[in-house]
């Protein structure tokens, strides 16, 4: 697929990286997950990842002429201009287009990343004018941030202010503007460089370690298909489209299945148990395992948390939250999975009930009710 005129290569040719893959995947399935942080080496598909998966994913509907990929459908979530002309029986225009990917540029400043209001021109004039800025033009599609531990904190902290609340807001002398900020934030850093600080660690949802892959055949498979992408990147994605196309549909699907995915207060206990035992700070690894939970399940077709789910959504949340001493082996997902069946046994008298998932609402989307199983 197609990004900024230039073929992208296929999310499903990466060579290995799995847990990375599977990161991204619940982000698109779920925007409401929080991103992800990739720590790893150089040379370990980082960027390409999250290239892929822009240009994988389904193109969106937004109102034509508006800077900020409103979504037409969900009027909720409008700009302050989109709301203001359908106030006054404007009807706005629609049109598709492409998956933004945006990358944030090295040393943005916040009057970058948040977009700017022209004060002069509203005290002359009598017009409100705003300057859109990164996380206008990231809406509804993906965030790029290259070495974010390199970012100053506080840029850090608007960004994920704003994948938090979905939403930016700008005011300055008694002028608003707000616009939809709805996209999947993926940072990048190399740890040898520097790492986040904690407070800022913990507020990126999930965290993969990556690292070269070691076995042979994969990094010759790895050659080969670098090899063969820059010599034909038309044909190579050629080749690559059924599987591409089978991806989009399946992440199509387990957004439809979102909305009716369910869990139960016992799903609640367990994790919040197993959080309790592995001394976690505060309460954001709880929630952020749960909504992955959910969107795991939903990939899988399924419309009920299980344990398998908790466990995956744990191997996610938890790397960068675990109190670890150096060199320390990360939790394998054999130790999980043992710990969420003794939390499940120590939470097994709690009063249970079923709940609906209110997660996903993608822009747009229309759920149905039930989606068959995906293989």
């Amino acid at each position: 697929m197609k990004q900024n005129g230039r073929l992208v290569f296929p999310f499903t040719a990466i060579v290995g990286q799995e847990r990375m893959k599977r990161a991204l995947i619940l982000n698109a399935i779920n925007f409401r997950i929080g991103g992800v942080l990739i720590r790893g080496e150089r040379g370990t598909a980082k960027s390409t990842a999250a290239r892929a998966l822009a240009a994988l994913l389904p193109d969106i509907t937004v109102v034509a002429d508006d800077p900020f990929g409103c979504d037409p459908d969900q009027p909720a979530t409008w700009c302050t201009n989109c709301r203001e002309r359908a106030a006054h029986g404007e009807s706005l225009p629609r049109a598709t287009r492409r998956v933004p990917f945006v990358e944030l540029p090295v040393g943005a400043t916040e009057d970058r990343v948040v977009g700017t209001l022209d004060i002069e021109r509203a005290i002359q004039q009598g017009e409100r004018h705003f300057e859109p800025g990164v996380l206008a033009a990231a809406n509804r599609g993906i965030l790029y941030v290259d070495e974010v531990n390199l970012l100053d904190d506080h840029i850090v902290d608007v960004l994920l202010d704003a994948a938090a609340m979905g939403v930016n807001t700008i005011e300055r002398e008694g002028i608003s503007f707000q616009h939809p900020a709805r996209f999947i934030l993926v940072g990048t850093m190399n740890p040898e460089e520097g790492d986040l600080r904690p407070q800022l660690l913990d507020r990126f949802a999930l965290a993969v370690d990556v690292r070269g892959i070691r076995d042979a055949a994969s990094r010759v498979a790895i050659m080969e298909r670098n090899l063969a992408f820059e010599q034909d990147p038309e044909g190579f994605y050629e080749k690559w489209r059924p599987q591409e196309q089978a991806l989009a549909r399946r992440i199509e699907e387990a957004r439809r299945l979102l909305p009716e995915v369910r869990y139960a207060r016992a799903d609640l206990a367990t994790i919040a148990e197993m959080m309790s035992g592995l001394g976690v700070d505060g309460h954001r690894a709880d929630l952020v395992i749960l909504k992955t939970a959910i969107a795991h399940a939903a990939w899988e077709g399924r419309q009920r948390v299980n344990d398998h789910d908790i466990v995956l959504a744990a191997e996610l949340a938890l790397p960068h939250r675990l109190k670890r001493r150096p060199f320390d082996d990360d939790v394998t997902i054999e130790e999980l999975d043992k710990l969420v069946t003794k939390s499940r046994e120590r939470s097994k008298d709690a009063p249970d009930y079923e709940t609906q998932s209110s997660e996903g609402e993608q822009p747009g989307e229309s759920h149905e009710k039930k989606v068959p199983k995906l293989r």
